[in-house]
């Protein structure tokens, strides 16, 4: 049996933990491996070793692996060629290029890396055009170049990948960054480019909460990352002024409210999915300030955006209503009601919008008399007398003709003003048709004849047509 010294059975006594340290403690020596379990002075070691982490896709572990073998021996062509395929998998040109010319120096008639060579030429070139065409804003060629050229020769092509996604943000792909940005943080959960891309995407989609953890996360690792910072309190900005602008809407202040969601417009203007929303909160604070041109503005921006908002389309209805665009108020509350046919709100405005237009296309007798609508019965027979003495046919005999279409237009509004019943009719909308009067100002005759004839007229009793004083 094999006896041990004193120092082996302490060793073996102690636990592993210990074990470690009174090993280094005593300078006891291991063996020299990479961290690869690779023997690194054994060159056909090392490169086994290098081929397993690059059929695992480990490039830059093989790279390191490579650049120790050629160390050691430079003249071990094949290490050269393997270093040279690594670094064209990382698009490290240059640096690929010369590993393959030493490789064929060492063996110049082995042709084997003329290939490689011809794909790396090829995705270089596609590079250099890809970063050309991004500049110049030609994202969907420069796109293709990446993807069919670049990250096919070289897969594991960081940069590339990383132009991939600035290509796709600025094509407004932002569910294809949401995802390919999920595949690269799996690699590696600290590269914040692909952080900030994938923030920006969910911010874009209006996903502000989920937009804000990348930020938030990203800032963590680096917190002077510039495009983070901006990004993160530009954000912050947006939610403080829409919150500010809901507040004092809550409160009524509704003055207030229009500045804070304009400001919160202006931090953003581009960033369409939410706009949308501000837009149309804007549009109905206007609305109910009374404002028609600017909430018509206001819900135009929200349509230009999504024109299939029935909201949207029945606030810009009201406001045409506010600057008695009628035929317009109609026309777009009705898409609405088209849009949204259960929404009993829409079919009431849509009623509303219909009385109103048609009350536009009738006389408007109080013009006609020229008092307000909110004259007294008094004011309106005082309207009626000085306007039925200056436009008495006996007083116009150059311009009889004139006078009487003005007289019985006159007569008629007087006719429905005149009395409390017809004039609440009348400011309801409803059809004066129905009132027995013949349609009051259409065929009334206030002479009492028809048909052209010739009439005198006396003002000794009263005015014709039945109105005396």
């Amino acid at each position: 049996m094999e006896v041990m010294n004193p120092g082996e059975r302490g060793l073996v006594a102690l636990s592993p933990l210990l074990l470690l340290l009174q090993l280094i403690y005593t300078g006891f020596q291991f063996p020299v491996v990479s961290g690869f379990g690779v023997d690194d002075g054994n060159p056909s070691s090392l490169l086994k070793g290098a081929k397993e982490s690059i059929n695992s896709g480990l490039y830059s572990e093989a790279l390191e692996i490579l650049t120790t073998a050629v160390d050691k021996n430079p003249e071990f062509a094949e290490a050269h060629r393997d270093r040279g395929h690594v670094l064209r998998q990382l698009c490290r040109y240059e640096e690929s290029e010369k590993s393959y010319k030493r490789f064929m120096e060492l063996k110049p008639g082995d042709t084997s890396v003329e290939k490689e060579l011809s794909q790396l030429q090829q995705a270089q070139s596609a590079w250099e055009s890809a970063s050309a065409l991004y500049e110049s804003g030609d994202y969907s060629r420069a796109i293709e170049h990446i993807e069919k050229v670049v990250l096919v020769f070289s897969p594991a092509c960081l940069k590339a990948k990383h132009l991939k996604l600035k290509l796709l943000f600025a094509l407004k792909d932002y569910s294809r960054v949401i995802s390919e940005t999920g595949y690269l943080l799996k690699e590696d959960e600290s590269d914040l480019e692909a952080l900030l891309l994938r923030g920006r995407a969910y911010y874009y989609l209006a996903d502000h909460d989920i937009a804000m953890r990348h930020y938030q996360k990203g800032l963590r690792l680096d917190p002077e990352h510039s495009g983070l910072k901006k990004a993160y309190f530009g954000l912050k900005n947006l939610l403080k002024k829409t919150k500010s602008a809901e507040d004092n809407a809550e409160r009524g202040k509704l003055r207030l409210a229009v500045e804070d969601y304009k400001t919160a417009l202006s931090v953003d203007p581009i960033h369409q999915a939410y706009n949308v929303g501000l837009y149309l909160a804007l549009c109905k604070l206007l609305v109910k300030l009374g404002r028609g041109k600017d909430a018509i503005s206001s819900c135009t921006s929200a349509l230009e955006i999504d024109a299939e908002l029935p909201e949207a389309l029945l606030q810009r209805g009201e406001a045409k209503l506010l600057i008695e665009d009628w035929e317009g108020a109609v026309n777009d509350i009705k898409e609405a009601a088209q849009k949204s046919p259960q929404d009993m709100n829409i079919r009431e405005a849509l009623m509303r919008a219909e009385r109103s237009l048609k009350m536009s296309q009738r006389k408007d007798w109080y013009k006609i008399l020229e008092v307000s609508k909110t004259a007294s019965i008094a004011e309106i027979k005082r309207a009626y007398k000085k306007l039925a003495l200056q436009w008495h046919p006996d007083k116009n005999v150059e311009n009889r003709e004139e006078a009487e279409n003005k007289f019985r237009e006159i007569a008629a509004a007087y006719e429905v003003l005149g009395d409390d019943e017809k004039r609440a009719r009348y400011d309801r909308g409803e059809d004066l048709d129905d009132m027995g009067m013949g349609g009051a100002g259409a065929g009334f005759n206030p002479f009492g004849g028809g048909g052209g004839q010739q009439f005198t007229f006396h003002f000794d009793g009263g005015f014709p047509g039945g109105f005396g004083f």
